[in-house]
C-alpha cells in the first residue's frame, strides 16, 4: 500500500474508533512494600476486533509523526531510551508501554472535554500526532519532569477531524505521576496523588466527584436502631453500599479509587502486579453493556480488548487479552536495546484460551 493510501486507511480507522465511543479504559497504580511501583490499565473497543500488537523499539530508532491530510514533515525524533509497547492498528501506535529507564506512559481516550492546538502547517516540525505521543515520551525521557517541562515546547494533533482527544498518564519509578489533558489548545498537567485515571470529564472534576461518595467506608456497615428496630447488613462489604458499578468514565473512576486505594498493600511489586489484573477484573466491559438490545456490531467475548500491568521496579510488562487470560509477560532486563531489531508481533499467537486438562488419577490415596 502507498504511503498516502495507508495514511488515509489509518485515519480512517482512528476516526471509527473515536466516533463509536472507544472511551471505557481504567487505569490504576499500586505501590508494595518493597517501594516497587506498578501501573495497570484495561483498553476497550467494543466496534470490532482491533489489530493489538506489543512492539519492541531499540535505542537509536527513529520515528516521524504523521500529520493531518497525510502531510509529511512532522516531527522527528529519535530513541534515547529503548522501550516495549502495547500498540493498536499500527505498530508505531503504542498507547501504553515502559521504557528501559523505567518510565510508564498510557493513553486514555478523553472525549468532549479536550482541544489540541489549532493545526498550523508551519509549525509541523514539532507538531505529533496525539498516537504517537507515549512513543515520544518513552523515547526520550526518563522522569516525569522531563515531560512536564518538554510538552510545553511541542504541539499535539489528530491525524483525523473525528477522533476524539485523548489525555496521558505518566509515572516514573519513584512512583511520581502526572496526567497530561490538553485544553482550549494548551497542556494542562496535574500531579496525580491518586494514581486512577478513566476518561472525561477533566481530572479535576473526577476527583472533585470523590466527595459525592465520602459516606463510604471499607467493612461492614450497622447494625444501626431504627425506632423499635435493628438494621443489619446482609452480608460482608456494606459499607461500599453506594458504590457505583456502571461503565460511565465517573463511576469507573470512583470504583477504581475505592478499590485501589483499600486493597491489601503487597509486599513486593510482582504481587502487586498480580494484585493488579484482579481489581481490573473489576472493570471488565460485557460487550452487550456498550449497545442496545440485538445491536452489538460483533461477538466477542469482550469489550475489553487488553488488560496491562506494568512492573517498574523489575521492569516487566505483563498482560493478558480477552481471547486468553494467561499472563504473558515481556522482561525488559534480558533485552539488549543497544542491538535488538525494531519488531511487532500480535498479542495473541491463537485468540483461544490457555486450557489445561487436570489429570484424575484413579484410587487416589
Amino acid at each position: 500500500m502507498a504511503k498516502r493510501e495507508l495514511f488515509f486507511a489509518l485515519a480512517a480507522t482512528i476516526g471509527l474508533i473515536s466516533a463509536n465511543g472507544a472511551d471505557a479504559c481504567t487505569g490504576i497504580t499500586l505501590k508494595s512494600k518493597d517501594n516497587g511501583v506498578v501501573t495497570a490499565r484495561t483498553i476497550e473497543w467494543g466496534a470490532s476486533e482491533m489489530d493489538n500488537m506489543y512492539t519492541i523499539v531499540p535505542r537509536g530508532y527513529i520515528q516521524q509523526s504523521m500529520l493531518p491530510n497525510g502531510e509529511t514533515g512532522g516531527m522527528a525524533f529519535s530513541a534515547m531510551y529503548g522501550y516495549v509497547g502495547l500498540a493498536v492498528v499500527e505498530p508505531g501506535w503504542v498507547v501504553d508501554g515502559m521504557n528501559e529507564a523505567g518510565l510508564s506512559a498510557g493513553l486514555f481516550y478523553f472525549p468532549g472535554y479536550g482541544e489540541y492546538p489549532e493545526y498550523d502547517p508551519d509549525e509541523k516540525a514539532k507538531t505529533i500526532s496525539d498516537f504517537q505521543l507515549v512513543s515520544w515520551i518513552l523515547s526520550r525521557f526518563s522522569t516525569v519532569d522531563q515531560v512536564r517541562d518538554a510538552i510545553q515546547d511541542i504541539r499535539v494533533t489528530s491525524i483525523d477531524p473525528r477522533a476524539s482527544t485523548a489525555h496521558w498518564r505518566v509515572t516514573e519509578p519513584s512512583g511520581k505521576q502526572i496526567i497530561i489533558e490538553f485544553v482550549d489548545g494548551r497542556p494542562n498537567v496535574y500531579d496525580s496523588q491518586l494514581g486512577v485515571l478513566t476518561n472525561s470529564p477533566d481530572y479535576p472534576w473526577q476527583l472533585k466527584n470523590l466527595n459525592n461518595y465520602v459516606n463510604l467506608i471499607p467493612g461492614t456497615a450497622g447494625p444501626i436502631k431504627m425506632g423499635p428496630i435493628s438494621l443489619n447488613a446482609f452480608g460482608a462489604g456494606s459499607g461500599f453500599l453506594g458504590l457505583p458499578g456502571d461503565f460511565t468514565p465517573p463511576s469507573r473512576f470512583v470504583r477504581a479509587a475505592f478499590l485501589q486505594t483499600y486493597s491489601i498493600q503487597q509486599d513486593t511489586s510482582y504481587d502487586s502486579a498480580m494484585q493488579a489484573f484482579h481489581i481490573l477484573n473489576n472493570f471488565d466491559v460485557p460487550l452487550g453493556t456498550e449497545y442496545p438490545v440485538g445491536r452489538a456490531p460483533v461477538n466477542m467475548p469482550s469489550a475489553t480488548q487488553w488488560t496491562i500491568a506494568t512492573d517498574m521496579h523489575d521492569r516487566v510488562v505483563y498482560y493478558h487479552t480477552m481471547y486468553n487470560r494467561t499472563l504473558r509477560a515481556i522482561e525488559l532486563d534480558k533485552i539488549d536495546f543497544a542491538t535488538v531489531s525494531f519488531q511487532s508481533h500480535p498479542l495473541d499467537d491463537t485468540r483461544s484460551e490457555t486450557i489445561i486438562p487436570i489429570t484424575v488419577t484413579q484410587n487416589a490415596q
